[in-house]
C-alpha cells in the first residue's frame, strides 16, 4: 500500500474513535516517522473545552511514547466536506518534531485534497529564533 494511502486509512479509522460529544466533529491524524513507522491519534474533548486534545497532539504523544521523535509526514482527516488544517498550537507541536519541509496532508471523505509544507503553514516558528 502507498504510504499516503496508509496515512489516510489510519487517520480515517482512528477518527471513528474520537471522543467528541460536544462538537460532534471527529478528527484523526496519522504520522509517518523517519524510521518508517506509523502513529495515529484522534481528538478527545472535555466539557471544559481548553482541556481537550487535538488529533495531531494525540498522534505526536503516541510517537514519543514509542521512543520516536522525528515526523516525516503527517495527515489530518476530518469526516466532512471542508478541509481542516492544524490549529496554531498543533502547528508548533509538529514543528518541535519535524523539519520545515515536512509534508502536511489534509484529507476529507473524498481523500487527500492538498499538501502543505510545515514552513508554508508556520513560517517564522519559534524553532527558527
Amino acid at each position: 500500500m502507498n504510504y499516503k494511502l496508509k496515512l489516510l486509512d489510519l487517520a480515517q479509522k482512528v477518527s471513528g474513535n474520537a471522543y467528541a460529544p460536544y462538537s460532534k466533529f471527529n478528527v484523526g491524524a496519522a504520522i509517518l516517522t523517519d524510521k518508517e513507522n506509523y502513529y495515529c491519534g484522534c481528538n478527545v474533548e472535555n466539557i471544559s473545552y481548553p482541556l481537550g486534545t487535538c488529533a495531531e497532539e494525540a498522534a505526536i504523544a503516541s510517537m514519543v511514547a514509542n521512543g520516536e521523535k522525528s515526523i516525516k509526514e503527517i495527515l489530518i482527516f476530518a469526516n466532512c466536506e471542508n478541509l481542516i488544517s492544524p490549529c496554531g498550537a498543533c502547528r508548533q507541536r509538529i514543528q518541535e518534531f519535524a523539519s520545515n519541509n515536512c509534508q502536511i496532508h489534509l484529507a476529507n471523505t473524498s481523500g487527500i485534497k492538498t499538501t502543505y509544507t510545515l514552513n508554508e503553514l508556520l513560517p517564522h516558528s519559534f524553532k527558527e529564533f
